[in-house]
């Protein structure tokens, strides 16, 4: 189904002027993210004490009031990702919680409980951003290192690409990036990949041979080493530890006997 978007937008601005119904400032919004990413925790607590659900200047993104309510929760927890990944948390742990924050409010029933759920959200990134800010800053270089890392864990990453996209010279980006996360480059990216294997293992039907070589390890053999070494059993033990009542593909089936 195509729509006219000029019209649209158009007959839109006209109603909301009619109306007085407008879009939430920029500002405050912007002043809500930032205090976030700054784990400021007693400004994100004061701001929360709104509640979600009755909140003026939402967008109309459905006719259904509670689904409205749904999606700018769903807009809210991806900004939240993006601000605190921008200031220095990692990759995986943003998404992680966004999707998780998104499939608990999917199962909301009333919008009491989706603007409990935003108050927790909210606190949440804010506590491990204060946290963050406490234990560890990184530098700009090596968040831009770490978000590439995450980015291209499905290929090899070596350590004069990194250099490249960072602009500093090989030697200089392994001490810096020693020097501020405590491990090797090689180490970091080796120990990313198994974080990655792990959830794969858990809650996928991939076989052992397919993970390995989607994480772009050199070979399966290779990939079991390392990540023995790591958790102490092999993919095939993990993935027996964590098995659940689901179908299991063929190739799967394969590497479990």
């Amino acid at each position: 189904m195509s729509i006219n978007i000029d019209k649209e937008l158009s007959v839109r601005e006209y109603a909301l002027r009619e109306n007085a119904d407008f879009h939430a400032p920029y500002v405050p919004e912007f002043d809500f993210y930032f205090a976030v990413k700054n784990g400021d925790v007693a400004k994100v607590a004061s701001l929360c004490s709104v509640d979600f659900a009755k909140k003026s200047g939402f967008g109309k993104l459905c006719d259904d009031s509670l689904q409205n309510l749904k999606y700018h929760f769903v807009i809210t927890a991806a900004m939240l990702a993006r601000y605190c990944i921008e200031s220095g948390m990692e990759h995986e742990t943003a998404y992680n919680l966004s999707d998780l924050y998104i499939q608990s409010c999917d199962r909301c029933t009333a919008p009491n409980e989706i603007s409990g759920l935003h108050r927790n959200m909210s606190m949440d990134y804010t506590k491990r951003m204060a946290a963050l800010r406490r234990e560890k800053i990184y530098s700009k270089q090596i968040i831009l290192c770490i978000n590439y890392i995450y980015n291209h864990l499905h290929k090899k990453i070596s350590v004069e690409e990194l250099a490249q996209h960072t602009g500093l010279s090989q030697s200089y980006l392994s001490r810096l990036f020693r020097k501020e996360t405590g491990e090797s480059i090689t180490e970091y990216i080796i120990k990313r990949k198994i974080n990655a294997a792990k959830n794969m293992l858990k809650y996928s039907g991939y076989s052992l041979s397919q993970i390995s070589e989607t994480l772009a390890f050199s070979c399966q053999s290779y990939f079991t080493q390392q990540f023995r070494i790591r958790e102490g059993v092999t993919p095939k033990r993990y993935r027996d530890m964590f098995s659940f009542n689901t179908e299991i593909s063929p190739a799967m089936k394969e590497d479990l006997r």
